[in-house]
């Protein structure tokens, strides 16, 4: 079998979920250092997909007889602010939608089916990424500041009676 293309982008997916497994740790360590446990466990979730997706397209390239390469595009962009933390991550999702529809298309048109329909699986996954992002820009526009305020109260909350009593 003779899949060269396919396994050059299936690598280059590999860069784009290593970049985005990165960068969504970076999310869920600082959303965590500030106390708002549901986007910090939403980015770690986000962050665990990915990691899945990786392991897929590499599987995938290795059945191709192909070599994986795990190497990220980028650095952590090192970003505190949470609305611009999902807003990129919506972003990162966005592109990722559109890069993985154009791989369906050239894998399909190197005669690679399977690799084709790894694809749309991960732009649906990718698609759910996008939305669940997407949910949280809207309760931060809905609710304000007031949104990361509950948050981190729920934890204070939770912290809090789970201490013994003097």
């Amino acid at each position: 079998m003779k899949h060269e293309k396919s396994i050059k982008v299936l690598n280059q997916a590999i860069a784009d979920e290593m970049t985005a497994i990165h960068q969504y740790m970076y999310f869920h360590f600082h959303c965590d250092d500030q106390g708002y446990d549901l986007l910090a466990k939403m980015f770690r979730r986000t962050a665990m997909d990915e990691m899945l997706h990786t392991e897929r397209l590499a599987e995938r390239i290795l059945f191709l007889k192909g070599e994986v390469e795990l190497k990220a595009h980028s650095d952590v962009v090192k970003e505190h602010d949470v609305r611009k933390m999902l807003e990129m991550a919506q972003k990162m999702e966005d592109d990722a939608v559109e890069k993985y529809n154009k791989f369906a298309n050239e894998c399909s048109a190197a005669n690679d089916s399977v690799s084709k329909t790894l694809f749309e699986n991960l732009v649906v996954e990718e698609e759910g990424h996008f939305d669940g992002f997407d949910d949280e820009l809207d309760n931060m526009d809905r609710f304000g500041e007031n949104y990361l305020t509950l948050q981190a109260i729920e934890r204070a909350k939770t912290r809090g009676a789970n201490t013994p009593a003097e």
